[in-house]
C-alpha cells in the first residue's frame, strides 16, 4: 500500500499575508507541521511509500523534508501548473496510482486523530474505502458523501434536488482504491485532462468512479473522531483551540 498526499494548491482562501505564504501542509500544529503529522501516522499505519504531489512553493516541503530526514524518503511529484484543479494534481501522479497495489489519496490540509488513518488503511485485503463524518456543519463548503443502502450515490458539494439517500455526512477528503479502481480513477483523471477539464477538483473523478457502479465501496464511519480541513482562517483557531487538544 502506497500514499499519496496531494499538496499543490496555493491555499490562497488562508489570506496569508505575501510574506508568509507558505503551502498549507507547513502549518504548525502543536509543535509539528500537518506534513509531519502526516508521515507520523502513516509510519504508524505501517505504511512507508509516500508520494507527496506538490506545485505552490515546493521548495519550502522539500526543505522540510531534508529538516525531518525522513526515511524513506518520500517521492515527490511536480504540478507546474497547480493553479488548476487538483485533478491535475492527481494526473501528475498517475504513476504512482497505477503501479500496483491499493493506494490512499489523501488531501494534505487536515488535521485528524489517528483513528481516521486507522479506519482508512486497516485491513490487507483490497478494498475501495470511503471515510464520512455524520456529525457536519450544513451549507456550500463540505463535500458531502451520500450512501442508500450502503452504496455510494453522490460526491458533491451540491446535491441534486430529489437525490434518494438514506445517509448523508461530509467526505473527510481520505481515500482508499484497490489495484483496478486506482487505475481507473488514473484514467479518469486523465481523461478530464485530455477533455479541458483539468481546473477541475479531484472529487469529480472520484464522483465518475463511484457512479460508474463497476465496483464496490466501502464507507467507514468516522463520525465522533476529531478531525478538520483548514481552507480558511477560522480554520486554523479551531484546529488549534478545538481540535488539537482530542489528538
Amino acid at each position: 500500500m502506497r500514499a499519496i498526499i496531494l499538496a499543490a494548491g496555493r491555499g490562497s482562501r488562508l489570506q496569508q499575508a505575501a510574506d508568509r505564504q507558505w503551502p498549507k501542509c507547513l502549518m504548525p500544529f502543536g509543535g509539528r507541521s500537518l506534513l509531519e503529522r502526516h508521515l507520523l501516522l502513516l509510519r504508524k499505519a505501517g505504511i512507508a511509500e509516500v508520494v507527496l504531489a506538490l506545485g505552490f512553493r515546493h521548495e519550502l516541503i522539500e526543505a522540510e523534508l531534508d529538516r525531518l530526514a525522513w526515511r524513506p524518503q518520500p517521492r515527490v511529484v511536480l504540478n507546474p501548473q497547480f493553479e488548476l484543479g487538483s485533478v491535475l494534481t492527481v494526473h501528475t501522479a498517475a504513476e504512482a496510482l497505477t503501479r500496483g497495489g491499493d493506494v490512499l489519496l489523501m488531501d494534505a490540509d487536515v488535521l485528524y486523530h489517528e483513528r481516521i488513518m486507522a479506519a482508512l488503511a486497516a485491513g490487507d485485503r483490497p478494498v475501495n474505502r470511503i471515510l464520512i463524518d455524520r456529525d457536519f456543519e450544513a451549507g456550500d463548503e463540505p463535500v458531502k458523501l451520500c450512501v442508500r443502502d450502503g452504496v455510494p450515490v453522490e460526491l458533491r458539494k451540491q446535491l441534486e434536488p430529489g437525490l434518494q439517500y438514506d445517509t448523508v455526512g461530509e467526505s473527510v477528503g481520505f481515500f482508499r482504491f484497490d489495484e483496478p479502481g486506482a487505475r481507473r480513477l488514473a484514467a479518469l483523471a486523465a481523461d478530464y485532462v485530455a477533455t479541458g477539464r483539468a481546473h477541475l477538483p479531484h472529487e469529480e473523478a472520484v464522483r465518475d468512479l463511484i457512479k460508474e457502479r463497476g465496483r464496490t465501496f466501502e464507507i467507514a464511519d468516522i463520525t465522533g473522531l476529531p478531525w478538520i480541513e483548514i481552507d480558511f482562517p477560522n480554520d486554523v483557531a479551531r484546529a488549534t483551540n478545538e481540535v488539537l487538544p482530542q489528538l
